[in-house]
């Protein structure tokens, strides 16, 4: 039995749960157990069953999980929740974050609700849950309500058990991408295999992504030559997966080079984020993939408004309302916060198609308004063979993005425990001091901590402080257009950290 104070508001992260599944780190303490993780199958279908109006002994609900080594164990207690209560299950085994929502509106499936078991790019012990219904991921408080019910502890245990099916969805799923990457190529001599003469190179990281090669990119004629990490393999053995890891970029790009590819492409674990790299081994992340992504949405709908987290640089601010002809709404850190937006903003009779983090989470309203990094990508691919059939290059695209001369992030902890309160008189302070600056100017319509403007000469550049989501930490994100001017800018608010308690600047300096 769950002793009476096990801490379930603990695995709640946002939107998600997350929790330490596996022994082997110090000091991290197994909270995500299977004696957990079975009443979270129960909660979630008590939930679903308020939701949907149906009884559970109606509901049908997917399960899926990435390659992490707790998932067989955890996935099995949580069908073992879900059919306790009298529900059916569809076993998908390994598969993507983003195939879980798509069961649940793919016709033959119709899930009810569905469940990935990841922790996206988090170490090998952590593991969690994302859940699913027809309309989306689920929200904060919809979490929150499920650990609430899972807390409680009160379920109806049927006496007919749900029944458990194994299905291959990730083959229908990726099937999807093959119909869509043929239809809108539409190559006038190759339908079937619009990317024959393409080699395209995927490093999965271990991840569940390595479908995409056999699955999508051979049967429309790739060339997969030099593709790597594809085999699942939770201990995560050659580099993080997460395409914001410089190490695994590097690995990307080399591999790129080294199979004289004409394009690259990095999933992380779950394959909801996404990046890429050009033929010639650069990076196409961060602000070049939601200039590149822009750029194609802006063809297909010009004007639209596009919607990005806070640290995107003012280089893109430029190509996307200068070149692009569109409207650049920067917008809060979390995927979850830039998707909502946008969708907020179509609501409110504001056009727009593309919302993206610079994580790699890109979302579109054309695709639900699902981050999926296969989608993100086949998008890139579409445009990529058209790129071809007009002689053209892909980076041509973005050929007018002005990038920054230097770039940092740097993260100053917090040493109270009302880190909150503190941070936030901190940012105010920043505000006053540079309000007395003559060269440092506060941007307007800023939605997350304050974001300055700094014109001199000698730092041409902006930088943004801000709160964390989670923890006791002020993320500074500096940006120059001339060398040396990230460090000037940092001098510059060394100063002014220097006079205020409880910071821990080893960071900055």
């Amino acid at each position: 039995m769950i002793m009476q104070n096990f801490n379930w508001k603990k695995l709640q992260n946002g939107s998600d749960i997350r929790g330490i599944a596996l022994e082997g780190v110090p000091d991290e303490k197994v909270n995500l157990t299977p004696e957990i993780a079975t009443i979270l199958g129960q909660a979630f279908v008590t939930w679903l069953v308020q939701k949907v109006h149906k009884p559970a002994a109606k509901l049908t609900i997917a399960i899926g999980r990435d390659s992490r080594l707790s998932g067989p164990t955890l996935m099995q207690a949580v069908i073992a929740g879900i059919t306790s209560v009298g529900s059916q299950v569809y076993n998908f085994e390994m598969a993507s974050t983003p195939a879980m929502f798509m069961s649940t509106i793919t016709p033959g499936f119709d899930c009810d609700g569905a469940i990935m078991l990841t922790a996206s790019h988090l170490p090998f012990n952590r593991n969690g849950l994302k859940f699913f219904t027809a309309n989306g991921g689920l929200q904060k408080k919809d979490i929150t309500d499920i650990l609430t019910l899972a807390q409680t502890n009160q379920f109806d245990k049927f006496s007919a058990q749900g029944s458990i099916t194994k299905h291959d969805f990730i083959s229908v799923y990726a099937h999807q991408f093959v119909t869509k990457i043929r239809e809108s190529v539409n190559h006038p001599d190759n339908f079937e295999q619009p990317l024959t003469g393409l080699k395209i190179v995927v490093d999965a990281g271990n991840g569940a992504g390595g479908f995409y090669v056999d699955k999508v990119l051979k049967p429309l004629g790739a060339d997969t030559t030099g593709s790597q990490f594809l085999e699942p393999d939770g201990t995560f053995p050659n580099h993080v997966p997460n395409p914001e890891d410089k190490k695994a970029m590097q690995s990307i790009c080399q591999a790129v080079i080294a199979n004289k590819a004409d394009f690259g492409i990095i999933f992380d674990t779950d394959v909801d984020r996404s990046a890429a790299v050009d033929g010639v081994g650069n990076e196409l992340n961060r602000n070049r993939l939601i200039a590149l992504i822009s750029a194609i949405i802006l063809q297909e709908h010009p004007g639209s408004t596009i919607v990005t987290d806070s640290i995107t640089s003012d280089g893109l601010t430029q190509f996307i309302e200068q070149d692009l002809k569109g409207i650049h709404h920067r917008f809060k850190r979390g995927y979850k916060n830039v998707i909502d937006e946008s969708i907020r903003l179509n609501q409110a009779g504001q056009e727009s198609w593309l919302a993206i983090e610079t994580s790699g989470h890109g979302a579109l309203k054309e695709n639900y308004f699902l981050d999926d990094g296969a989608y993100l990508v086949s998008k890139l691919l579409i445009e990529l063979a058209k790129s071809k059939l007009e002689n053209k290059s892909l980076p041509d695209l973005i050929a007018n993005l002005k990038e920054p001369e230097e770039s940092a992030e740097f993260r100053i902890k917090i040493g109270v425990d009302d880190f909150k309160a503190m941070g936030e008189r901190v940012i105010e302070q920043l505000q006053e001091f540079a309000s007395t600056q003559t060269d440092w100017k506060i941007v307007p319509n800023n939605y997350e901590g304050l974001r300055i403007s700094c014109s001199g000469t000698q730092e041409s550049g902006w930088f943004l402080l801000r709160l964390s989501l989670h923890d006791p930490v002020m993320p500074l994100n500096i940006e120059s257009n001339v060398k040396g001017g990230v460090d000037r800018i940092k001098t510059r608010l060394l100063a002014f950290f220097q006079t205020r308690e409880s910071l821990d600047l080893s960071t900055l300096s």
